[in-house]
This record gives structure tokens, sequence and C-alpha cells, in this order.
């Protein structure tokens, strides 16, 4: 039986070769070994309520953790990264991997839901005490919109920017897929999940967006499948959570962010507003990465996904604008800044997530 530790690295395994230094073994790598084992437990909600203990060690950890990342204002870095790990491994569940059916033995554990619930109440408390909800609620949302997506489809350039396009070295390079890796290679797999429902205009905007990164369908042609082919041409593993280890909290917090909008249909306008900020601000972000690869002087295989993004996203960002965030702010007007609130969100952790990749791939070099 294939389990969970197989799609995994164990939290204390010896880290790819794409990684430069081996990270202490902390409190919370103990406890998150911890939670892989009782992941893979066949009724783990029965065997708990006979013996509690079986998570104790985890549970320590994850109260200790909450305080330290979410309690004060000095954040602890391990215990985000602890968090966040932690409910990546519960929402990767919502979605199917082709992998052996018992991995799944505890989709609906009850247990793994309270965990969730308690990690997500701190989290999202801290995340919105960062914006001023308040001063959104009285703004003019479609001024407001579209003045945000006009500075974010071209952006100043910034140090970082400057520094991929200019200094980054072909090691960096590699880096930068690895830890892309992670989300390039099931892209789109949140959009997925808040399709059903009545037809309307909106909702055949969002499905032609899924339907062009799926390839229309065709596994050639799929986005995935263009950055699985600049990783083949590294010589690098292709497959799905591989680099696992390597991922930042910062960018697990915006993908456990997308679970938890896209879960929640009261927040399905946080939602729109967060994926029209990605596909507006996306090309602006892939350019930088082709113009590394061309001063890299990298083949087009390896540079493939990015042209294909800047592209197709351009296109994305103006429909998400125009035929589904404007679209939404007409259909439901007391809510409406809530589209603003989930495009400053987003905004706000792919920024933090840039500065971590960025730091990540420096250290890296």
């Amino acid at each position: 039986m294939q389990s969970n530790l197989v799609i995994f690295p164990k939290a204390g395994a010896a880290k790819n070769s794409t990684q430069t230094e081996e990270r202490t073994i902390t409190k919370y790598d103990r406890a998150e070994e911890q939670f892989i084992e009782l992941l893979a437990m066949e009724d783990l909600d029965h065997k708990l309520d006979v013996k509690p203990s079986r998570a104790s060690e985890f549970e320590q950890a994850l109260s200790t953790a909450i305080r330290a990342a979410y309690g004060n204002d000095r954040s602890d870095e391990q215990a985000h990264r602890f968090l966040q790990r932690i409910l990546y491994r519960i929402n990767r569940l919502k979605l199917f991997w082709y992998d052996d059916l018992h991995n799944y033995t505890n989709e609906r554990s009850l247990y793994l839901y309270s965990c969730r619930d308690q990690i997500e109440a701190a989290w999202q408390n801290w995340e919105l005490a960062q914006i001023d909800v308040a001063a959104l609620r009285q703004l003019d949302v479609k001024q407001a919109l579209i003045e945000r997506t006009s500075a974010d489809l071209d952006p100043l350039m910034s140090e970082s920017s400057r520094y991929v396009r200019e200094e980054m070295t072909e090691a960096g390079y590699r880096h930068l897929l690895a830890i892309g890796s992670f989300d390039g290679l099931v892209e789109a797999s949140h959009l997925s999940r808040i399709l059903g429902g009545t037809a309307n205009e909106v909702q055949c905007t969002l499905m032609r967006v899924l339907i062009e990164e799926y390839g229309n369908g065709r596994l050639s042609r799929k986005h995935s499948t263009f950055f699985a082919q600049m990783l083949a041409e590294f010589g690098m593993n292709t497959k799905p959570e591989a680099y696992f280890d390597l991922v930042p909290w910062e960018v697990l917090a915006s993908t456990n962010h997308n679970f938890l909008v896209t879960e929640r249909k009261r927040d399905f306008l946080r939602y729109g507003g967060g994926l029209t900020y990605f596909e507006v601000a996306g090309p602006a972000v892939y350019k930088n990465y082709l113009v590394a690869a061309q001063r890299l002087e990298l083949s087009e295989v390896a540079v493939g996904y990015w042209e294909l993004h800047i592209r197709e996203d351009e296109r994305h960002g103006r429909w998400m604008l125009d035929d589904v965030a404007l679209p939404l702010a007409e259909r439901y007007p007391n809510d409406a800044w809530e589209l603003v609130l989930g495009y400053d969100q987003q905004k706000l952790m792919s920024d933090r997530a840039a500065a971590a990749v960025i730091q990540s791939i420096r250290q890296a070099e």
C-alpha cells in the first residue's frame, strides 16, 4: 500500500539536491511525523476516541504553534511553517491525486476537520488584521478594481524583479522551478472546485478560464504539462509535491487560502477578487522569469510554460475583470467590497510568497 509518506518527504528527511543545507530537527518536525501517522491510520476518529494519547504530542505542538505564530507581534517562522504544512496535508485530501485509494481513508475525519478549523480560525484573524477592512467597505468597488488591475498589469520594476532578470543564476532558476512545481504541476485545481451551480455568464467565463488552463481537455496542451517539460529539461523530478520540503510557508499559506475560499461559498466574492489579481498580475511575473531564462540562454522547452502563461493570462485577466469581477459587483452591491478584499489579500499573500521565494533562491545560490 502506498502511504502519504511516499507522497511527501518526511519532515526530518534528507533534503533534495536543490537544497543546500540540512535543517535541524525540531519539536514541530516530530509532531508532523506523528500527524503523518495519524493521517494513514485506519478508522482514525474511533481509535482516537479509544486512546486520545495517540495524538498528544501533535496536539501540544499545534497549540504551541498557534500561540507562537498568531498570538503576538513577533511571529515564529517555524510555527508558521508547521501550521501551514499541517493545514496543507489536510486540504490536499480534497483533491484526487490518482494514487492509492487508502490514502483517502480519513478524508472526512471529524478530527482532521477540528485540527483544520483550529488553525484556520487563528490564521484568518491574523491575516485580516493586516488589512483595513473598514476602509474597503467605503470604496467605490468598480473604480477600485479598475484602478488596482491597471496598476498591477504593468507594475514598476522592483528590486526582486531586477534580481531575477539580471542576476539569478541557472542554479537559482532550477531552484525557482523546484518551488514553482508545487503549484505549477496541479494549477487550476482550486478553480475547478467552485464551478458547480446555476448557469450564468460569470460561471461560463470561469469555465472558459479553466478549460484553457486544462489545454481544452488535451493533456499535451495542459499548462501543467508545459511545467513538467521545463523540469524534465533539467533532469528534475516531475512528480507533484516532489520538492515539498523546499516550499516556504508563505507559498503554502497562499495555497491554503485558496482551499479555504473555494470551500466556503460565502467567500465566493473573495475568491473572485483573488483570482482576478492572480490572472492580471501573472504576466508581469512570468515576463521576469522569461527574461532570466533568455539571458541564461536556456532552451525553448525550458521557458515554454512562461510564454504560454504570458499569452493566455493577459486574456484571462481581462475576462476576470470585465466578465467576472465587475458583473459580480453589480449583482451583489451590498457585499461587493469583498471582491476588493479578496484582491488585496491575494496580492498581499502573493507579494509575501514572492519575497520568500527570492530569499530561498538567494540562499540556494
